[in-house]
């Protein structure tokens, strides 16, 4: 137990360190920006068609379930204010950011895994530059910009279905619905989901990273390495949106 105990807190010392040299490498020069980009291409484009179903599917369910639910009630008239503000506050950048820590965690562990189990992070090493540099700065940074945007855009997509919906299902006039949606939400709903998804981006890069750098034992080491940054990160994106939701509604209310 004292041992399990121990070897988590020297992990947890190590990610801290690679973390701190990550900083150290993002304020100093230099910056390789078509790394940044073609980062930002793969990250945020190649998951730009999952994002918009996801979050129209996620609009869609729940315009479903708590139009009913309220219909009971004489309440259909709330849930565009429900749907929008739980959109936006919690299951959009939860989704989006889980469905990131899957998509594009693992296959950035995996990625520099093999790099460095093929030795061409040795290589980049041997060449005077910084690994963290050349591999990390760019994906962490791509990241960063990469989440918040998309868990915007599936926030918007799930309230654009949940117009839909409540529309077709409930006959709620579309500009009744748009009307409240906005009367709802604030600009600080959108700061702080970005907030969020700008935290949740740094736990989900910088475990991928680390994770790969350690990576060992060929093949068998880099699935190892893609399947332990999503469980990790996965469960401090849950765990950690508690606090984080409390912190934006202390400040914000």
């Amino acid at each position: 137990m004292l041992s399990k105990l121990k070897d988590n807190l020297i992990l947890v010392g190590d990610i801290f360190l690679f973390f701190k040299e990550f900083v150290r490498c993002a304020v100093t020069g230099p910056f390789y920006w078509s790394r940044l980009m073609d980062q930002i291409v793969h990250l945020g484009m190649g998951s730009l068609s999952i994002t918009i179903v996801i979050g129209t599917v996620t609009g869609l369910v729940m315009t479903l379930q708590f139009g009913f639910g309220l219909e009971k009630f004489g309440g259909t008239l709330y849930v565009p204010a429900i749907v929008s503000i739980s959109l936006l506050r919690e299951l959009a950048p939860i989704f989006t950011s889980l469905l990131i820590a899957g998509r594009i965690g693992s296959g950035m562990s995996a990625e520099i895994g093999a790099m460095n189990v093929t030795q061409q992070v040795d290589a980049i090493r041997a060449l005077g530059t910084s690994p963290i540099r050349v591999l990390v700065v760019p994906r962490v940074v791509a990241t960063m910009i990469s989440l918040p945007l998309l868990a915007t855009l599936s926030g918007f997509m799930g309230i654009m279905g949940g117009l839909v919906i409540a529309n077709v299902e409930f006959n709620m006039p579309p500009g009744f619905y748009v009307n409240k949606v906005l009367n709802t939400i604030k600009l600080a709903d959108v700061f702080g989901s970005m907030f969020k998804c700008s935290f949740f981006a740094i736990v989900i890069s910088i475990l991928a990273c680390y994770r790969g750098f350690q990576t060992k034992d060929g093949t068998w080491g880099v699935g190892n390495a893609a399947t332990w940054v999503v469980v990790r990160s996965s469960i401090i994106i849950l765990i950690s949106d508690f606090f984080l939701s409390k912190i934006l509604l202390l400040m914000f209310g």
